[in-house]
């Protein structure tokens, strides 16, 4: 059983992985560099122990003790028992939810170890914008598809606000980096996948059209909010594909697009 420890000091040390945690810069170096991330919330947190991510810490306010006793009594992790006044100190905000854990990260597997065996992959380039993220895995993982391949400047995963929007769908489609961009494109075309851009250009041929949930293997690219895919990376392409829009809409947010191209390429149009 984990030991309920008391603190009422901000400053303490044993809380060093709370801290700062509105700080994205700050964050975004410490969390890799020290092997974290944070899980924000009950069902967070036990979607993070489920997928078998080993538990640090928790932070947690008196009346959340409760809640998680049966996953207090099977930790050997410490947990901290703090007022709301002095998560608030330390975080940077008010810990609405009343329970966080320090989580410890695992090694990312390579993508021609998810490429094996997946059939449908999200491709992301520069996506870098923490809610896009979660959002997008939350569609993937709902969605069905196999794997996630993340350009090396798209936004961490793991992080804070990509966990909480996903809802821990993170932790349920793996993802791996694809360091040579857009040069390890080819890397996934090597692996038997057909490579399709997303993008609203005119030139762009319909998902309807191409039929990509007949194919055996897709690869779906992504490009960040408002611009887009870069012109290396569509030149990588095999094919560009768009999402037929209605009322002059010329484009949708890209968690909006990814869900509705995910489902394209996974179980395609209804037919009825």
């Amino acid at each position: 059983m984990a030991e309920l420890i008391t603190i009422e000091d901000p400053d303490d040390p044993r809380l060093h992985d709370y801290t700062g945690l509105t700080d994205v810069e700050l964050r975004r170096r410490r969390e890799p560099a020290e092997g974290l991330f944070i899980a924000e919330g009950e069902k967070v947190i036990r979607r993070a122990a489920d997928a078998g991510y080993a538990m640090r810490s928790m932070l947690l306010s008196a009346k959340w003790v409760d809640v998680m006793r049966d996953m207090i009594d099977g930790l050997a992790a410490p947990v901290y028992v703090v007022d709301p006044v002095l998560a608030e100190r330390v975080t940077g905000y008010h810990v609405h939810r009343g329970a966080l854990a320090s989580m410890q990260r695992r090694p990312l597997p390579t993508a021609p170890e998810l490429l094996r065996t997946a059939r449908r992959v999200a491709v992301m380039e520069a996506v870098n914008d923490h809610t896009n993220i979660g959002a997008i895995f939350r569609s993937a993982a709902a969605l069905g598809m196999d794997a996630v391949l993340l350009s090396p400047d798209c936004a961490d995963p793991l992080y804070r606000r990509s966990v909480k929007v996903s809802m821990g769908a993170v932790f349920s489609v793996p993802y791996a980096r694809l360091d040579a961009w857009p040069r390890s494109l080819e890397s996934v075309r090597d692996a038997g996948f057909a490579l399709f851009a997303l993008t609203p250009d005119e030139k762009a041929v319909s998902l309807d059209e191409v039929a990509a949930h007949r194919m055996d293997r897709v690869a779906l690219m992504l490009g960040a909010e408002g611009d887009g895919l870069t012109r290396r990376a569509l030149g990588a392409a095999d094919t560009w594909v768009r999402i037929p829009m209605a009322h002059g809409v010329d484009s949708l947010n890209v968690g909006a697009a990814a869900a509705v191209a995910f489902y394209a390429v996974t179980a395609g149009r209804p037919t009825a």
